[in-house]
């Protein structure tokens, strides 16, 4: 082993000593080096596979597309997917209960007298007010109300109040659920921008906005809900549920509902009868009978609100016939103009179909807001 040792020790110092690459080497080196991974960039660039391939941004139709493509989940997890996907683009104000259809409880109520009023009443959670209904000083619970061990008749309900969140009604639906989770609310007064009370939002709100509807013993049974026009729906059906059932896309307008978009087009608030025309997309020429719109007659109203919405199709053939003096006129003749909305009415003669009562085959009565599903407290 020592004469190894002294042997290879003797091998390493007769070697010859290594060199340093001189400057221009080094050089030479670099440009070469660099040559090559342009050339390497340029080739992966031409097959369409460089550096950055699977790692672009893709859209949320995309991403849409590939979760409805993939076979490895099944339909109820592509669903859940999908509305969580939908719901990231949710707002707070889409998903409440507004406040006209709120039950609030006044705060100097006694105990006697707010349980005659939730015993009418099929929630469990009632915001008090100290005032108006913009003053909200909290919200007491059934138990609270019902369930006292105590009978003592001079105790009001705002004695009983408890502390409640407040919600933007401009934040997100996933953030917004985030939040109540973590805090433990169940229920949030949603705000608008001018601090007044919008509405309210409850947790199952945001839940079934994200996996859909949740029914309990206690609810009522839901309407069955069938595609396709003729139908009747809620004025409070907001723009992407009103899509969804009958295939008619609304323009986006400052309004969330399809009351709102009735009342935005008419320019002043409607009464029954109203008709509102929807422009249909367009499509090709070679289609020899291409859809004219839509209609949206006013059926029913709650108070100043569009609380049923007749839907039909109309087809542009219902428009074609042959000209006649009358149609020689200049525009605007045989039209009338409507003095409070400043639109041009048809006459009642003309050739629309128009929808009656009893035409169509869908009674469609969601919640207020949502995913067609009862808001508010639960």
């Amino acid at each position: 082993m020592r004469e190894a040792a002294r042997t290879g020790l003797r091998r390493r110092v007769r070697a010859r000593p290594r060199r340093d690459p001189g400057p221009l080497a080094r050089a030479v080196a670099r440009m070469l080096v660099r040559a090559a991974d342009g050339v390497s960039r340029l080739v992966t660039d031409l097959l369409g596979a460089g550096p950055a391939a699977g790692r672009e941004r893709i859209s949320e139709a995309e991403l849409r597309d590939l979760v409805a493509a993939n076979t490895v989940l099944d339909p109820d997890e592509r669903r859940i997917i999908d509305e969580v996907l939908v719901a990231g683009a949710s707002l707070v104000r889409e998903v409440m209960m507004p406040r006209t259809e709120v039950v609030f409880l006044p705060a100097r109520l006694t105990i006697a007298e707010a349980a005659r009023l939730v015993r009418a009443e099929t929630h469990t959670r009632y915001p008090v007010t100290d005032g108006t209904h913009d003053d909200v000083v909290g919200f007491v619970h059934l138990r609270d109300v019902l369930l006292r061990p105590e009978a003592d008749a001079c105790v009001t309900v705002g004695e009983l109040t408890r502390e409640v969140k407040r919600l933007p009604g401009s934040k997100r639906v996933l953030p917004a659920l985030t939040e109540m989770r973590r805090e433990g609310q169940h229920l949030a007064v949603v705000v608008d921008e001018y601090g007044g009370t919008a509405g309210i939002v409850t947790l199952e709100d945001l839940i079934e906005e994200l996996i859909g509807e949740i029914h309990d013993e206690y609810d009522a049974a839901p309407d069955p809900v069938r595609a396709g026009l003729p139908a009747v729906v809620d004025g409070r059906l907001n723009l992407s549920d009103f899509a969804e059932r009958t295939g008619v896309v609304l323009p986006v307008g400052p309004y969330e509902t399809v009351g709102g978009f009735v009342m935005a087009a008419l320019g002043r608030l409607p009464v029954t009868g109203d008709e509102v025309p929807v422009p249909g997309e367009p499509v090709d020429a070679d289609v020899p009978d291409p859809p004219g719109g839509w209609s949206l007659r006013v059926l029913a109203l709650d108070g100043r609100r569009v609380a049923r919405l007749a839907v039909a199709a109309v087809r542009a053939a219902e428009h074609r016939h042959e000209p006649t003096a009358a149609q020689s006129r200049p525009p605007g003749a045989g039209q009338s103009l409507d003095p409070v909305a400043g639109q041009r009415r048809r006459a009642s003669a003309g050739p629309t179909r128009r929808v009656d009562a009893g035409d169509p085959h869908e009674v469609s009565t969601p919640a207020p807001a949502g995913r067609g599903r009862p808001a508010g407290p639960s």
